[in-house]
């Protein structure tokens, strides 16, 4: 037995094989072991806990940690064995693309929670957290590029001439996809500045509707006849905006005309009217009222007030009230509306015309 235990088999004996296999299983039954009762027992605990930060580090030593330490063990022990030295430089490899893969998978797993985090300790809006995930591929791909050149680096590659090469290839691209870059730049305004949220309702380019989703390169807007509108980001940062959602108070401005047999003492009255429809709605702050304008057929009254809500219904539904009650105040004082006609005075020139005649004879 032990003479086959010491034959030796590509420069290793089975003895040393068996160990090397042996070590990784004992590697594989503890790290099964460490997920089945160790890990739950603290996922456990960190459940009953408010602290967020906990439940991040619990996730990344899970998926990544673990994963990782496995591996490295692995190689450490493979690593042992008299290899080839093309097999050793394909294994240094494999641990070095690993190595990059999981340190930067555990950074960006990191940098994405801790940023969630700050959103939620700043108190914003789910949709604003949503909306954070533009910034998070754009930072993920920054860390990734700098693991693939430490990466290469590390494999013996010359860094600077692969930069200095990618940096005019880099000019080349961004003068033909300036367009794209022109709508990310615009997304970072869009998320810093807050120009609109998403769930906001806005006007743009003349398109009313609601903000349903705000991505790297375009926004969608839900219209109010149902169909979904495609802006890109650079329009809507390049052009003005109306958020009807920050609206604190609407300004109304309505005309009223009646007619010119309207009576001086009718008139006078005309005013207090207009003030008295607007201060019986609850939700409306008068203005002023005043005659404005002598019109070609109607004399025009001018009525302004404020609507202190922003929600389109409360406005529609005070100014309903408003108009009604102004409607029956008119009908009661006799007030004629006006509306758009025109009266012939006809002179009768029959009696002139006699004497004319009279005095040429």
């Amino acid at each position: 037995m032990n003479d086959i235990l010491n034959q030796s088999f590509w420069g290793n004996t089975y003895l040393q094989y068996i160990i090397a296999f042996g070590g990784i299983l004992v590697a594989w039954i503890i790290i099964r072991l460490l997920k089945k009762f160790v890990i739950r027992k603290i996922q456990k605990l960190v459940a009953g806990t408010d602290n967020q930060l906990d439940d991040m580090a619990f996730e990344a030593v899970e998926k990544f940690v673990l994963p990782f330490v496995y591996l490295l063990i692995n190689y450490n022990i493979i690593n042992q064995l008299t290899l080839h030295p093309k097999v050793a430089s394909i294994l240094r490899v494999a641990i070095a693309v690993i190595s990059v893969y999981y340190i930067v998978r555990i950074i960006n797993h990191i940098l994405t929670a801790s940023l969630k985090r700050y959103m939620e300790r700043k108190l914003e809006s789910p949709e604003r957290i949503r909306q954070m995930g533009g910034v998070i591929i754009v930072l993920k791909a920054i860390v990734w590029f700098m693991g693939i050149v430490l990466l290469l680096d590390n494999m013996g590659y010359n860094v600077a001439t692969i930069l200095a090469g990618m940096g005019i290839g880099g000019i080349a691209i961004a003068l033909a996809a300036q367009n794209i870059l022109g709508d990310l730049f615009s997304y970072f305004v869009i998320f810093f500045d807050k120009p609109f949220e998403i769930g906001d309702f806005v006007n743009a380019e003349g398109k009313s509707g609601t903000v349903e989703y705000i991505g790297i390169r375009t926004t969608r807007i839900r219209s109010i006849s149902g169909e979904e509108v495609v802006l890109s980001n650079t329009k809507l940062t390049g052009n003005a905006l109306h958020n009807y959602k920050r609206m604190q108070r609407r300004r109304i401005a309505f005309s009223t005309g009646v007619t010119y047999q309207t009576s001086a003492e009718q008139l006078k009255k005309i005013p207090s009217i207009m003030e008295e429809a607007v201060r019986r709605q609850e939700t409306l702050s008068f203005d002023r009222a005043h005659l404005a304008s002598f019109g070609d057929f109607s004399i025009n009254f001018e009525t302004v007030y404020f609507v202190d809500s922003a929600d389109y219904m409360v406005h529609m539904d005070a100014q309903q009230a408003v108009l009604q009650y102004i409607f029956e105040a008119f009908e009661k004082e006799n007030i004629q509306f006006a509306y758009p006609t025109q009266t012939l005075f006809l002179e009768n020139q029959t009696k002139e015309q006699s004497v004319e005649e009279q005095l040429l004879s």
